[in-house]
């Protein structure tokens, strides 16, 4: 497919939530096929790396789509090994954010407004020049998302789309078996969420898959997700 937008269109909210509402019998294929053609070069894919589902189905659809990655400097090794792997696999047009270390970790020094600072800070710059995002956040994966919209506005004015909002644990695993998706090996040692080290653990509740994140804090996001 080739990015054939001159200008990012703008939306109406009355427009995006018809969107979303005609979205929820789409493909996540033709989501994401309407997000290239639709925003062109302003268009921006991120990932945590916890697997590169969301990855196969875009670059399968546009194989240079422009791939984000926040490097936090607190990540585990397996996901910055997963990084690497998936950059090779699939000859990814990776943004790799690199945050600057602090003398003392800000997440000692600050553990409330470390992922602000560190991450969302970050997405903003990535960001920046862009008309629209796709992230892989799903309804399953816990409480505080069931309501998430497969697209909206989020705060920065920027429309973001959520292809796979719908899509089940089961339909994750299915499609991640058929199509040999790498996967971060902390999902198969007991992982559901992954995050930053120092605040990901695995999950304490087997019902909550994210109950691993932040543990003993009150938060449960990390605010990239916020709309």
């Amino acid at each position: 497919m080739s990015l054939t937008s001159l200008s990012a269109p703008d939306f109406s909210n009355d427009e995006l939530a018809q969107l979303s509402r005609d979205f929820e019998t789409w493909s996540a294929e033709e989501i994401i096929g309407w997000a290239v053609e639709t925003f062109g070069p302003h268009l921006a894919l991120t990932a945590s790396m916890t697997d590169a589902v969301l990855i196969d189905l875009a670059t399968k659809v546009y194989p240079a789509i422009e791939v984000v990655f926040i490097d936090t400097g607190y990540h585990f090794p397996e996901t910055l090994e997963t990084v690497e792997r998936v950059r090779q696999h699939y000859g990814l047009n990776l943004r790799m954010m690199t945050v600057a270390l602090q003398n003392e970790p800000l997440w000692k020094a600050d553990p409330e407004g470390c992922c602000s600072a560190v991450k969302v800070g970050q997405l903003d710059r990535a960001l920046s020049g862009k008309a629209a995002w796709m992230s892989g956040l799903r309804r399953a994966e816990a409480d505080s998302r069931v309501t998430a919209l497969m697209v909206a506005r989020d705060l920065r004015g920027l429309i973001k789309i959520n292809p796979i909002a719908a899509w089940s644990d089961q339909q994750i695993a299915d499609y991640i078996a058929n199509n040999n998706v790498i996967v971060n090996p902390l999902l198969l040692d007991g992982f559901t969420s992954i995050g930053c080290q120092p605040c990901t653990q695995r999950p304490s509740d087997p019902a909550d898959q994210r109950s691993g994140r932040w543990s003993g804090q009150s938060k449960t996001e990390c605010g990239l997700h916020l709309m």
